[in-house]
């Protein structure tokens, strides 16, 4: 059943971006499939989306490097967004590689005032290789879906993160006055107390809606694991934590304790293998199924899911696979954007969904309708 109060884009201008010298997009609630050659520029419209959200985007790229070349100017993004039964414009846009700025509804905003309006998750095929490859990009998975859930917390951890390269400064120049790191070592604690907290809820969050869900995805069994030893719980033990290890982290030239040492952990639950041993498919499977988990927990607590990106989705998922994908993304009612090569990959959702084509000639990206 859709949601009562959708989330979704309506409109979409791209001016300068990317590929795309201009290009103008208009659809309806529904899930759009997007199709066309390599090269088009498919992509780029699903990470022109991540930018309607907090952050840098599904490539996590400089403003600079989303500018279209050779043109010297900037780039600018406009969005018409249904959200929580209101209509509001976004406007983002950078000029010869300045930080972004935001624009909503025609008055200045900061990114994460973007949180508090749109949602969006994403599954790229970077992400194919989650399990397998170093903890960084696995804590960014779960800071996404945290996101979702708690809008402030990219600011929660741009103060800690601030903190700490502010106390790893002080270790590299060897400083061992006790009084130079205490107020660096609270404001570590209270962030990192927080952000450890809002990983753990979003954790069960995401374990309950596994449960819920009738799906043919497996369900993965999380957990948050630390490389040295258990992850301090409150502000206090977390100040003690970081204080204690002072010496051991100036030979090391880094912090060593809190939570950029985490690790998000996941063994499919059914045949009891840890992630990272799994088939190529099956490492596929669990994402797709974490990510509708979070469309259906979010949708419980905002009343509508959040908007998914989801690129090049039919790799490694076979023809069974693929149509359950849709039907539940249909059932979730999401307005999950979804990228291949070619018609035939969405032919399971028919009218339930928008078919566009992208080509691009002399500059110019031209959408029809499939």
């Amino acid at each position: 059943m859709a949601p009562e109060k959708p989330l979704a884009v309506t409109s979409l201008t791209l001016s300068h971006f990317r590929s795309h010298k201009i290009a103008r997009i208009r659809v309806d609630e529904r899930p759009v499939a997007i199709f066309g050659a390599n090269g088009a520029g498919k992509t780029n419209i699903l990470e022109a989306l991540s930018m309607l959200s907090p952050g840098r985007g599904l490539r996590r790229a400089s403003a600079s490097d989303m500018a279209r070349r050779p043109d010297p100017i900037g780039w600018q993004l406009t969005a018409d967004v249904l959200s929580g039964g209101a209509a509001h414009e976004i406007r983002t846009w950078s000029e010869n590689g300045a930080a972004r700025q935001v624009r909503i509804d025609d008055k200045q905003a900061s990114q994460v005032a973007l949180g508090q309006i749109v949602r969006v998750l994403w599954l790229i095929p970077s992400m194919d290789r989650l399990w397998i490859e170093g903890a960084e990009g696995r804590r960014r998975f779960l800071d996404r879906a945290v996101l979702s859930f708690v809008p402030g917390h990219a600011q929660i951890v741009l103060d800690y993160e601030k903190a700490m390269r502010e106390r790893n400064r002080l270790l590299k120049d060897m400083v061992r006055d006790p009084h130079w790191y205490m107020a660096l070592e609270r404001q570590m604690a209270e962030a990192g107390a927080l952000i450890h907290r809002n990983r753990r809820d979003t954790l069960l969050k995401l374990d309950a809606a596994q449960q819920d869900g009738t799906t043919r995805f497996p369900a993965a069994a999380l957990d948050l694991t630390q490389s040295e030893g258990s992850m301090p719980e409150s502000v206090k033990d977390l100040a003690e934590a970081i204080a204690e290890s002072r010496f051991r982290d100036m030979a090391a030239g880094r912090t060593l304790v809190g939570p950029h040492r985490t690790d998000l952990h996941a063994v499919y639950a059914e045949k009891g293998i840890e992630a990272k041993d799994c088939s190529t498919g099956e490492q596929k499977a669990l994402l797709v199924s974490l990510i509708l988990a979070n469309g259906r927990a979010l949708s419980r607590q905002i009343g509508a899911p959040p908007i998914l990106l989801l690129d090049e989705i039919a790799a490694h998922l076979d023809a069974d696979r693929r149509a359950a994908l849709y039907d539940e993304i249909c059932a979730l009612g999401t307005q999950a954007w979804m990228t291949g090569t070619g018609a035939e990959l969405f032919d399971e959702l028919g009218s339930r969904a928008q078919h566009l084509h992208v080509s691009e000639t002399t500059g110019v990206s031209l959408q029809d309708p499939a």
